[in-house]
């Protein structure tokens, strides 16, 4: 990682002779200016210009998850998104997921649940549970496979995946619960 003052241009995705765009993203609550060609998916941004290769690249066609990132809160495919499309917005990846030296509760349940073999596609699918656990929209195991369909797990850690996520959801709803008194 670069050791510029957030102010400087921190990445450049190589191009020769290509007219560039300077954006600027909130990743991980830093915010970072970058200069992009017009066509760099916030994928190779990510990866190539800010050295967070937590991300995964699988498949670059929308069709795996593996690239899944939070943009407002929203979970996407980052390979299919132009990072000139996501100027100024925030952006949270794998790695700002824990909060200081704790992991979050999605991470432990993963971990509590084994929910991983090869671990290739677990960044991606953390960053969509939780995506989905925003949405709230999550009553039954259904629904999570449902909104998960869009992550792929080639070692087949499916029903860990789901419990692992359940077990979340119920932590979510009772800190909710207990902060509002309910």
């Amino acid at each position: 990682m670069n050791n510029k003052s957030d102010s400087e241009i921190v990445g450049e995705v190589p191009v020769s002779g290509t007219a560039r765009s300077s954006i600027t993203l909130k990743v991980n609550g830093a915010e970072k200016r970058l200069e992009v060609a017009p066509w760099t998916t916030l994928l190779d941004a990510l990866r190539e210009c800010l050295d967070l290769t937590g991300t995964k690249k699988g498949c670059d066609h929308g069709q795996c998850g593996a690239c899944t990132v939070l943009v407002e809160g929203r979970r996407i495919n980052s390979c299919l998104t132009l990072a000139i499309m996501k100027d100024g917005a925030e952006v949270v990846t794998i790695e700002g997921v824990a909060k200081r030296d704790a992991i979050h509760p999605l991470q432990q349940a993963f971990i509590d649940h084994d929910a991983f073999q090869c671990g290739y596609c677990t960044p991606g699918q953390i960053c969509s549970a939780l995506g989905l656990m925003n949405e709230d929209r999550v009553k039954t195991a259904d629904d999570i496979r449902e909104l998960m369909s869009g992550n792929i797990c080639r070692c087949g850690a499916y029903p860990n995946i789901v419990a692992a996520i359940q077990q979340a959801v119920q932590w979510s709803k009772w800190e909710t619960q207990r902060a509002t008194g309910e």
